[in-house]
């Protein structure tokens, strides 16, 4: 695939985006390639011609995104549907999403001109709610998260696998997550990390009251259906952490795989466990060199 024209977008409430945009713009310029920026991020940097996000990723060949795995999940609902690469630049915190660093920012870029190009395709989640005979529907990158809210009651789930009854999950809540959410939140109730390419759904019980209620991970063409069991005054469901609707005794929620997907650019000089182990901070107290190469 060869790049003629690069979106650029970022989270402007970074004060460090408008720098790092203009610069990588005149860079990639001087190598004839052609620079498309979305409307905010062209304001701040005071150049003319910002396109609204979805006519902007309709003219170009990928997008360059500087912000966190935030900004890149708002993009992502954004975009959903429309079939171009995202290259996440982090200048957030951890940037799961987000793999590309500043250190690396450029040799990346260099990379992909010269036809280095490695395009991840990530599973994304459709998400129907009933709530008092009202539907809602959207799409969701990483995941869809039932809580207590702000009391301290529990919140009881009767949770269904492709009809099958599963369990009343009690406690704080249930996460249903891709693999690609699977270090967000569900990372952090005890879930586990899977692979981002694979297709399955992670199902995370939030401190549930039956110890042995266990993280589940299940295929990707299985339908979840969750319905509040038990009162719960101020239970939300959330989409990806930017959605969410209050919750009522007999809502529904059912969350299936969804036929988009999120198109996202990996770095081409490091490979996702190099990138994990980096992110998590494994072996930091240990590590002094570079491992050897294996035999």
């Amino acid at each position: 695939m060869k790049i003629k024209k690069i979106g650029m977008t970022a989270n402007v409430q970074k004060s460090s985006s408008a720098r790092y945009t203009r610069s990588l713009r005149d860079w990639l310029q001087a190598r004839g390639i052609q620079v498309l920026l979305e409307e905010e991020i062209a304001r701040e940097i005071g150049a003319a011609g910002g396109l609204e996000i979805k006519e902007l990723a309709a003219n170009v060949d990928l997008i360059v995104v500087f912000g966190g795995d935030g900004t890149i999940l708002r993009l992502a609902h954004s975009l959903c549907g429309i079939d171009v690469p995202i290259a996440g630049i982090n200048i957030g915190r951890l940037g799961y999403l987000a793999v590309i660093n500043l250190r690396e920012m450029y040799n990346v870029l260099a990379a992909i001109l010269a036809g280095n190009l490695q395009i991840e395709e990530r599973m994304m989640l459709d998400v129907s709610i009933l709530i008092s005979g009202r539907e809602e529907k959207h799409t969701v990158l990483n995941d869809v998260v039932i809580s207590r809210g702000r009391f301290q009651r529990m919140v009881g789930v009767d949770t269904f696998i492709d009809d099958q009854y599963l369990a009343t999950l009690e406690g704080d809540g249930i996460i249903v997550a891709t693999p690609t959410g699977s270090t967000a939140y569900s990372l952090s109730a005890g879930g586990p990390v899977v692979y981002p390419q694979m297709s399955s759904l992670v199902i995370t019980p939030l401190c549930p009251h039956t110890l042995t209620n266990r993280p589940l991970i299940a295929p990707a063409h299985v339908v979840v259906t969750m319905k509040v069991a038990a009162q719960a005054p101020g239970a939300v469901v959330a989409l990806d952490g930017m959605i969410s609707c209050d919750l009522s005794l007999g809502d529904m929620i059912t969350v299936k795989q969804s036929p988009h997907v999120t198109r996202m650019i990996s770095s081409p000089l490091r490979g996702y466990w190099e990138i994990l182990r980096t992110k998590l901070g494994w072996g930091r107290l240990t590590e002094r060199t570079t491992p050897a190469e294996p035999c």
